[in-house]
């Protein structure tokens, strides 16, 4: 989206930094943010959904919440077609009706569902269900994990509002990927 374009988009969070930054950077672009938290039963679903509200309302931006789930728990680790699920499902859930659909992904991560080519995939058939008035958003794609990280901490976005335990503990459990990569990078 270009720079001071108005528009509206649903940010898909998760109460971690990523998607937090998401949010703040198309929100100072001018875009009206409106959040987005899937529950699709995630093992941190409580931990996550109180630091998705809890970022939604430091960024002064409304949330939905809502549930797309089978009654399973999912825990640690890659859960394929998860990134997929979350952007037709939001897609779904906010009706066609925002002009960007957007997720906080960067680059360096192993999961084909946050590689470019599924984007790109993912992309194109968002445009064409919506009749090209969705546009699939993930600002951060080619940025790494320290360079989001960082314009998080520069934005002065809250680090104790946010979560990334995969297994939802508190305290988290240090040893899952967003355990190690929060210790490893945060500010």
């Amino acid at each position: 989206m270009e720079s001071g374009r108005q528009g509206q988009a649903t940010v898909l969070m998760s109460g971690g930094l990523d998607s937090s930054a998401c949010a703040h950077f198309l929100s100072k672009q001018g875009v009206q943010v409106r959040g987005l938290f899937i529950n699709y039963g995630q093992a941190a679903l409580q931990a996550e959904t109180a630091a998705s509200r809890a970022m939604a309302d430091f960024l002064s931006i409304p949330i939905d919440v809502c549930e797309v789930s089978n009654g399973q728990l999912f825990g640690a680790g890659e859960l394929i077609g998860r990134n997929a699920m979350l952007i037709f499902s939001a897609l779904f859930l906010s009706r066609g009706c925002s002009d960007l659909l957007a997720l906080g992904l960067h680059a360096g991560t192993p999961y084909y569902d946050c590689s470019d080519r599924f984007i790109n995939s993912a992309s194109h058939l968002v445009s064409e269900i919506t009749d090209n008035r969705t546009v699939l958003a993930t600002p951060f794609l080619t940025w790494t994990k320290q360079e989001v990280v960082s314009y998080f901490c520069e934005a002065g976005l809250p680090t104790e509002l946010s979560y990334s335990c995969e297994l939802g503990l508190s305290p988290v459990c240090g040893r899952c990927a967003s355990c190690l990569d929060r210790e490893a990078l945060l500010c």
